[in-house]
Formats: C-alpha cells, sequence, structure tokens
C-alpha cells in the first residue's frame, strides 16, 4: 500500500505553522495521495510544563544527540500537551478542509513499541551523570495494522508520541524516528520532515546555505550537525534503510509548506556508499 502514500512530519518547534501544514495535507489528500501525519510538540509542551510548574531539563548524549529528560512529571506533561492540545488543535484544522482524520499515540492498539533506557551516561546541567529515572526508550517496533485499516477507510491517521515499553508503561520516544518507522513500516514513498529551518543548513547560522542534497555516508556517519537536525537525519538514515524512497528536509513556517518542498525548497536526504570520513556522528550512539 505504500505506493501514493507520504509520511509527513509536522515539527514541534516554535514557528512550524500547523494551520498551513493541515491545509496542505488537505490538498494531498485530495489529490489522491495517502497521508499519515506525525507530530511533535515541543513548543507547546514547555508552555504547558511552565504553567504547571515542571522545569524542563536536557539530556545530550555523547553522540551530541539532545532530548528531554522525562521523569514522573514531564511524562504526565508529554502526554496531556500532545494528546490533550496539539493533537486535538490539528483534528480540528483537517475537519474544517473536510477532511476525516483520527488521532492515535504509539499506545494505541499496540502502534509502537520501544525498548526502555535502563540507564543513559549523559550531560544535565552541565555535569555528565547516570541517570536511572528517565521514562525514554528506543523503538524496537511498529505494527501498522491500524494505520492500515485507516487508511483503507479513507481516514488520515494523526499519530505521536509516547510508546509502549516492554514493561507495559509508557515512555517518550523521538517523533522523527516516529515518522521514519511509520513511513518504513507502511512502504512509504516519501517522508518529509517540516522544521523551523528552510532545511538542512551547510552553515547552521545562515539561512541562505540550504543544501539541496544532504548525502549521508554509508559506513554510519552522520554529518557533522548539532541540535534538533542532528536526530532528523538520523531518523531520514532509518527510513531510506527501511526502504524509504525518497526523504525530504523542509520549512515548516512557509506558506504552503508541502507543496514547496515537494517542488524542490527543501534538501533531499540521500544515502551514499563511500569510504568512513571524518566529522561524523555515529547513528547507533544517539540514544546512549
Amino acid at each position: 500500500m505504500g505506493n501514493g502514500l507520504t509520511v509527513v512530519k509536522c515539527g514541534g518547534a516554535a514557528g512550524v505553522d500547523p494551520v498551513r501544514v493541515c491545509a496542505d495535507v488537505a490538498r494531498l489528500v485530495e489529490s489522491g495521495e495517502r497521508v499519515v501525519l506525525v507530530h511533535g510538540g515541543s513548543a507547546e509542551l514547555d508552555l504547558l510544563a511552565e504553567r504547571l510548574g515542571v522545569p524542563r531539563r536536557t539530556l545530550t548524549a555523547r553522540s551530541g544527540v539532545t532530548s528531554r529528560y522525562t521523569d514522573d512529571a514531564t511524562l504526565e506533561v508529554l502526554t496531556l500537551a500532545l494528546a490533550g492540545q496539539v493533537k486535538p488543535a490539528l483534528l480540528t484544522e483537517l475537519a474544517g478542509h473536510g477532511i476525516p482524520a483520527t488521532g492515535l499515540t504509539g499506545i494505541d492498539a499496540g502502534l509502537l513499541r520501544a525498548r526502555r533506557k535502563k540507564a543513559i551516561r549523559a550531560r544535565v546541567d552541565g555535569r555528565t551523570v547516570l541517570v536511572r529515572d528517565d521514562h525514554s526508550g528506543r523503538i524496537s517496533e511498529l505494527d501498522p495494522a491500524v494505520l492500515k485499516v485507516l487508511l483503507d477507510a479513507g481516514i488520515t491517521p494523526v499519530v505521536s508520541p509516547p510508546a509502549l515499553a516492554e514493561d507495559g508503561r509508557p515512555v517518550n520516544v523521538n517523533a522523527d524516528r516516529v515518522a521514519a518507522a511509520v513511513a518504513a513500516g507502511l512502504g512509504a514513498r516519501r517522508l518529509l520532515f517540516l522544521t523551523a529551518a528552510p532545511g538542512v543548513l551547510a552553515d547552521p547560522e545562515d539561512a541562505g546555505s540550504r543544501l539541496e542534497q544532504c548525502e549521508l555516508p554509508a559506513d554510519g556517519g552522520i554529518p557533522g550537525v548539532g541540535g534538533g537536525m542532528l536526530v532528523k537525519l538520523i531518523a531520514a538514515r532509518e527510513a531510506l534503510e527501511g526502504g524509504v524512497r525518497e526523504v525530504l528536509v523542509g520549512d515548516g513556517r512557509v506558506q504552503q509548506p508541502i507543496r514547496r518542498a515537494l517542488d524542490g525548497e527543501s534538501t533531499a536526504v540521500v544515502l551514499r556508499p563511500d569510504a568512513p570520513g571524518t566529522g561524523h556522528h555515529r547513528s547507533g550512539e544517539s540514544d546512549e
């Protein structure tokens, strides 16, 4: 069923416009394309956490990947923000365009399974510590059955973390990697990341340095980028290695973000066979 299927990841950073994203998703669906919309919600999560007095803490792994320190309170806020605020807003926008859609977390119908991280050596508030109370995990399995049923019924799925760990409890998982797992699991022809940048930048400080193509070496390395773009490229590799034919990184802040990304205003991420280079991050270290 992958032919004619696009997975769109709507970034959760401030500036990404979900109203415009949903309008473009509606255009794709109306043109006959099947779409799965995956979302995060970091900006809304931060706002809700601030209102509830839950501090934000960040884990920085040895690979340079940053993630949210998800203790008990943060996991509760994350679930409230994604399932209670972000997802209903996206569903409302899609309904306004006449697109039948339904919201799912990774817990629904066993959609996403994850391996809980037992202990993580990471930097927290400038100190290297061994973290044992972080409720986060790495995606281990996708059961696409419910997504296939919905898509066959003409319903657009809207998907987000959390996932279900092996102990039967929810864990936070990275939404970019959720999108990659969904795209690979459904055999999608295309995965599009919409983010708060024009694409992958040669110089993170120069918005005009967008790369038309970002090549990922076959040795498992990731070009020397940091922040949120690093994990997007890790997810892009997972999607490409999972059989997705096209992965794009585009700007979610502009008018008609999907159309413009598909028309070339984006970075195409591709795999290339080559010798190991320098200045790379190993994708296998991304979550440890």
